[in-house]
């Protein structure tokens, strides 16, 4: 008992000192400092406890394993929420297969101190080593190991009703997970999150049609009619979109050593002639998803999940794609290129829900060590590699190209540094620059290509930013570049990635100043091909229309708007930057509708509704097994069409022995 005492107190108090030191949570009053302190108690007593069941010393080794496995857990949390900001769920253990190509950028997230988190691990295993052979081959008394256990269940009984005391329906608003960590521990919050999960596995198979009736309500109820100017405006143009990755908008304009880190995308921002529309209040809204979530909401204008990837752990749903309709309705090809391999977040399945029908992975370029750093291709091959593939398209498509160079930890080989990093001794935060410099410069050399090859003028082109770069763990070296302090409002307004959009044969706006976001996208496009967008099951309204609705929700339920913010259980005021006090009707009306239109995009995926769901007369569902990716499908595809054409001629007659021979010699030249 002694053993399992310093065991249980030193877990806690490790527990505590990690919560303090790593997370961010946010501790605004007495009530959760003091639940912050205790909430690990009855995590460690309840897991810990079971251990005094077993007999004699095999119970101090039960001791010993249990603890290591609680700590490998809530290490694992430390070093994903250092570049995530966010805590590890049931769903993004299911995305483990990405974990090969994250290497380096998880050896980049651990520090040296980290060795401190384990001399209690190291101190009990010395002292059950030193003590072993003091201890009893009996087991204990059973009344012990119980009242442990029921004072585990006691101490939660009581940290949750503190909790629900500061903050009514913790279990039920929960689409912030900071709030059940910091009133409930990492340890209850994986409990907690496993059984959520649990439930929303099982909505599927309870779904049927009745379900998506509220849906379709409001989404007709929000749609924003089209800008009659711009209706059509892009009918059967090609569309090429461009995709920034870990690119935020305070990047724009920036200058570091007295030089523009992006000069070429400042010149599309500034140069009307150019051509391309800015808007400049454009949000992310991705999660643990991060770029997976931006092409999920950019293709469906749904909301990814508030845990794990749509892409991973709902690939085979019924999905109304962007590509999908843009091929029945306008008869588009439609594309994916991206310098890493097909398997990465599952894009290989989910790609075929969506109706894609080339996706030219890594095996289509050259991945020679030279042209490839950190997560695969570097930019520059990438974008000039990638010109032939986009001519070899049926005209017109929709081809979307995902650079890859500019992603944590922005690791740059010297030849391709073309600026100093910035000096604040926060490695990530210094080559930020230098990855986006280089990504600039590609983008300029991609632009060229396309003129050259004939593919720029009359091509709708977009770019935009997939999600944040530098995450809040790294407050301290961005208020050394921003010069100010990083409130919640101003990290929730770093969250701004550019968008640009060059429509064919239609003048720039400049900078738009309208608050637009990633679910904005869709509908907006499908209003410049000509497609009513209220066709579909939508969540975002057109970025052009004069009904949009100028509201932009974050996953976790925050929400900005042009007046006002919703950050962290605050409201702030956009111009002053301070707390509003006094909280209106309108705000409190707007976070319920925040927080329903999460819960019926939620609803919507969960129970993979669309099944259930025919958006137009003419609507053929996607039939998956129709494409095939990667080289090897498509040579196993040529292949196979050749052989039933070889059987097909044996029916009819034999050619000529001169024919004959030449057939034979192209197959074994193939």
């Amino acid at each position: 008992m002694g053993f399992f005492f310093v065991a249980a107190t030193l877990l806690w108090l490790k527990s505590y000192l990690i919560y303090v030191i790593e997370f961010n949570l946010d501790i605004k009053n007495s009530i959760q400092s003091f639940l912050l302190f205790i909430n690990p108690i009855s995590s460690v007593l309840i897991f810990l406890g079971i251990a005094l069941f077993a007999k004699g010393k095999k119970a101090g080794k039960w001791i010993i394993i249990i603890d290591f496995l609680m700590s490998f857990f809530l290490y694992a949390n430390v070093v994903f929420y250092r570049f995530n900001n966010d805590y590890i769920t049931l769903p993004t253990l299911t995305q483990t297969s990405n974990f090969g190509s994250l290497g380096g950028s998880i050896v980049s997230l651990m520090e040296l101190y980290d060795v401190f988190y384990a001399i209690d691990l190291i101190l009990l295993i010395f002292l059950f080593m030193k003590t072993k052979h003091h201890w009893s081959d009996e087991r204990l008394q059973l009344r012990k190991p119980v009242l442990i256990l029921m004072a585990g269940a006691i101490a939660f009984s009581v940290n949750l009703s503190m909790a629900e005391a500061d903050r009514p329906q913790l279990l039920k608003r929960t689409f912030d997970r900071n709030y059940i960590v910091k009133y409930l521990g990492a340890y209850n919050f994986a409990i907690y999150d496993t059984i959520q999960n649990i439930k929303s596995s099982s909505q599927r198979v309870f779904a049927d049609s009745n379900d998506i009736v509220d849906i379709k309500e409001y989404t007709k109820e929000k749609y924003a009619k089209p800008n009659p100017a711009l209706f059509g405006a892009a009918k059967e143009k090609n569309i090429i979109k461009i995709h920034l990755e870990s690119f935020q908008s305070f990047l724009i304009d920036y200058e570091l050593h007295g030089e523009e880190v992006t000069p070429f995308l400042n010149s599309l921002v500034h140069d009307q002639k150019k051509g391309f529309t800015y808007f400049d209040n454009f949000f992310h809204q991705t999660e643990q998803g991060k770029t997976a979530d931006a092409e999920f909401i950019l293709d469906n204008s749904l909301y990814g999940l508030p845990q794990g990837a749509a892409f991973v752990t709902k690939g085979n749903n019924t999905y109304q794609a962007l590509p999908a309709i843009l091929n029945q309705r306008m008869n588009y090809t439609s594309a994916v290129l991206h310098g890493d391999y097909k398997s990465f977040w599952n894009r290989d399945e989910i790609y075929k829900q969506f109706g894609i029908d080339h996706y030219f992975d890594a095996s289509y370029y050259d991945m020679s060590e030279e042209n490839v750093i950190n997560y695969g291709l570097k930019d520059k091959p990438f974008f000039e590699e990638s010109i032939p593939m986009l001519e070899s398209l049926d005209e017109p498509f929709y081809a979307h190209l995902m650079t890859l160079t500019h992603h944590h930890p922005y690791l740059i080989d010297e030849e391709d540094a073309t600026i100093e990093p910035a000096e604040t001794g926060d490695g990530s935060v210094d080559r930020y620059f230098q990855t986006a410099r280089y990504l600039d410069e590609s983008l300029k050399e991609f632009i060229d290509d396309l003129k050259e090859a004939g593919l720029y003028e009359d091509s709708l082109i977009y770019i935009y930013g997939d999600h944040y770069g530098i995450s809040e763990n790294h407050n301290r070296a961005m208020e050394e570049i921003l010069d100010k302090e990083i409130t919640p409002l101003v990290s929730a307004n770093l969250q701004r990635v550019p968008f640009l959009i060059k429509i064919p044969g239609v003048e720039s706006q400049g900078i738009n100043h309208r608050y637009t976001s990633q679910m904005d996208v869709m509908p907006t496009l499908l209003h410049l091909m000509g497609i009513r967008a209220d066709d579909y099951i939508l969540f975002g309204t057109d970025m052009f229309s004069e009904d949009h609705k100028q509201f932009v929700p974050f996953r976790r339920g925050d929400f900005v708007t042009p007046d006002f913010s919703y950050i962290s259980g605050s409201y702030y005021d956009n111009e002053t930057e301070e707390e509003i006090e006094e909280v209106t009707d309108k705000m409190e009306n707007m976070k319920q509708q925040i927080e329903n239109e999460l819960q019926l995009s939620d609803k919507l995926v969960y129970g993979d509704l669309l099944r259930f769901y025919t958006p137009t007369k003419d609507w053929e569902e996607v039939d998956p097994s129709i494409y095939h990716y990667g080289v090897d499908e498509e040579d196993a595809e040529i292949e196979q069409n050749q052989e039933n054409s070889e059987t097909d001629d044996e029916t009819i007659e034999d050619t000529d022995k001169e024919s004959t021979d030449e057939t034979n010699q192209k197959e074994d030249d193939q």
